[in-house]
């Protein structure tokens, strides 16, 4: 069956999506327009940016950007390509300078963007201010930037909406002092798939049991994944949920019994980092704070906070993306904790991991197969059971496609209203 991929849109119905979403190079190029160029995009987190001047060189989409801390500790993002030949302004993946210095003639701009220097400059009567790098709206919520191109964006709290800044909120929570540190270093692994592969799978529980069965036998952590390792579905406890605005979650909470769990050991095992919570938040507050854990948490576009691991996704073509990860560390709580983060982190998502291989071969089969033979996939598990809440989530059993309907639905809207404008979900 022939469809029109120039109307994206009748390509996402309410129970089927089409494979053109995946394998489409014009979609794709489309998508790093509207998505990427015109909406918020996570570009980086304030701990990696502590001293004036230093920078981050970071993508949207196919965008190459720096995110800079400017003199006044401002943030910064902007086009790293020199306004006057296209080169590629700073080639370093990230470091400290005063001032950005093109290598092919010369050209100098300040750590805002702004051109300030042409050499031999007789011979260029231009107005600099003309050739200022191109500059991006920059906004933060809990420490986590975000930036976008678009000419007037909507808020990025409105963006993140109550379930986004709720998941945000719920990171940071876990730190005493009530902020995390991303300076553990970013590894990347390529996947031979389309991005939005790695979204739908990030939030898909019905796949757990099979695809990362051994994962969570081998590594004989049965108390944390005992309950979603169960086969009989009505004995499933986590949920996931629909948090509006394109961004979704799984929620294990629901499956912790006590402090810790989440962190793979007893309540007792940290006694310092118990105490430090209990001073910040109170005792009750800062035990279910324990308790609950870290989300496990997609945010529209390319960000997924996963519980002790937080995710940059970077498109670099239909068929290829980069899944950058990061150890979330806590401030302020003890060495031994963080430490014991990393190590997770290392099981999970490390080079020689369980997690993130097996994501890996099962994506790049799903697109090399839709690639091949085009088709309607269907999106219906769970609709009968979805529970629309007060809040404005819906929530669903663990096996269900509840998130990935979210996310869908909200696609759609974004490219039926057109490609800069964003709508807003709750």
């Amino acid at each position: 069956m022939q469809n029109d991929t120039s109307d994206i849109p009748s390509l996402v119905r309410d129970s089927s999506i089409h494979s053109a979403l995946y394998t489409d190079e014009s979609i794709f190029e489309r998508e790093m327009d509207t998505i990427f160029r015109n909406g918020w995009v996570f570009v980086a987190h304030e701990s990696e940016l502590t001293e004036r001047g230093s920078f981050l060189r970071r993508t949207m989409g196919l965008e190459q950007v720096l995110v800079v801390r400017a003199r006044d500790g401002s943030v910064s993002v902007m086009a790293n390509r020199c306004t006057h030949r296209g080169n590629l302004l700073c080639q370093e993946r990230a470091g400290r300078k005063t001032t950005f210095a093109c290598q092919y003639h010369g050209w100098v701009f300040s750590l805002g963007g702004d051109l300030i220097d042409v050499p031999f400059p007789v011979g260029f009567p231009k107005e600099r201010s003309a050739f200022d790098l191109r500059k991006a709206k920059v906004a933060s919520y809990g420490g986590f930037i975000f930036a976008t191109f678009a000419e007037a964006p909507i808020a990025l709290e409105e963006h993140l909406g109550p379930g986004g800044r709720r998941v945000i909120d719920r990171c940071v929570r876990l730190s005493p002092v009530g902020e995390i540190d991303l300076t553990g270093g970013w590894v990347r692994h390529e996947f031979y798939s389309n991005w939005k592969m790695l979204v739908e799978n990030n939030t898909d529980g019905y796949h757990v049991n099979f695809v990362h069965d051994s994962f969570a036998r081998g590594i004989k952590v049965q108390y944390k994944y005992d309950n979603v390792l169960v086969s009989n579905e009505a004995k499933l406890e986590a949920v996931v949920r629909d948090l509006g605005n394109g961004h979704a979650e799984i929620d294990y909470a629901p499956t912790y019994r006590k402090p810790l769990v989440w962190l793979g050991t007893e309540p007792d095992r940290y006694p310092e980092y118990t105490r430090l919570m209990h001073e910040a938040y109170g005792q009750a507050a800062a035990d279910e704070a324990l308790r609950e854990g870290p989300p496990h948490s997609y945010i529209f576009p390319n960000l997924f906070i996963a519980e002790t691991a937080v995710t940059m996704i970077q498109p670099l073509s239909v068929d290829k993306c980069v899944n950058w990860h990061t150890p979330l560390y806590y401030k302020g709580v003890p060495r031994e904790v963080n430490e014991r983060i990393l190590r997770q982190g290392e099981v999970a998502l490390g080079p020689s991991a369980f997690l993130l291989a097996d994501d890996a071969i099962i994506s790049e089969r799903q697109w090399r197969a839709l690639k091949s033979t085009p088709l309607w996939l269907d999106l219906t598990r769970g609709l009968e059971r979805e529970q629309a809440r007060e809040d404005g989530t819906i929530v669903s059993h663990y096996s269900d496609e509840t998130p990935n309907r979210g996310f869908w639905g909200f696609y759609k809207e974004l490219f039926a209203n057109g490609a800069a404008k964003e709508v807003a979900h709750v």
